[in-house]
């Protein structure tokens, strides 16, 4: 993969980068990845993958188009196992996709910056969530999630950053990801997984 040699020109990043190598695909029916993103918002994996699966049920196991999601009655979407806020977020996200055309197709057109500038829009949905939209989704390459804990946490480890101040935290975070561009996701993929299997210094 060509990422891999331009992300280990950084001595201590290319610690982070094992054998096993990412690859990004394009996920379509963007709305409905931005319904699961909420539905999962402080949830395990596990969990949200059950309340995704009786998401769908109600739609006879297929991806529902926004406007279906909308004339969903809320009581139907809370016995899915969804709080009231989850539920009016994703009402949110199926209006927001009506009344700007939200398809696959336009936002493949724009580029990552219009896209956030866009989708943080809706209530319900930050800045974050459409970072891991952009990456997981979209399949975008360079895209630097600098308020993810994941990533903050990895790089502090790595790079012996100072986690109390988040501004300058942040501000060397910001500086250190510029020389991964283009491929900031594959850095934070490999920081996550890093992060995860990192064993503890002594």
């Amino acid at each position: 993969m060509e990422y891999v040699a331009h992300l280990q020109k950084d001595k201590r990043l290319s610690k982070a980068i094992g054998e096993d190598l990412h690859e990004l695909k394009l996920h379509p029916n963007i709305p409905v990845r931005m319904m699961a993103s909420i539905m999962s918002q402080q949830l395990s994996t596990k969990v949200a993958a059950v309340i995704f699966k009786r998401f769908l049920a109600l739609y006879k196991g297929k991806e529902p188009k926004p406007q279906q999601v909308l004339d969903t009655p809320a009581e139907t979407l809370r016995s899915i196992g969804l709080s009231n806020a989850k539920v009016s977020y994703v009402h949110n996200v199926a209006s927001f996709c009506i009344e700007h055309k939200i398809t696959d197709k336009k936002l493949l057109a724009m580029s990552n910056e219009e896209i956030i500038g866009l989708l943080v829009q809706i209530k319900g949905i930050g800045k974050w969530s459409v970072e891991m939209l952009l990456m997981f989704t979209l399949g975008r390459e360079d895209v630097f999630a600098v308020d993810d804990l994941g990533i903050q946490q990895a790089m502090c480890k790595l790079y012996k950053l100072d986690p109390e101040n988040k501004k300058e935290m942040k501000e060397k975070m910001l500086k250190l990801s510029e020389k991964w561009s283009p491929y900031r996701t594959y850095a934070c993929l490999h920081l996550w997984r890093w992060k995860d299997n990192a064993p503890n210094p002594k």
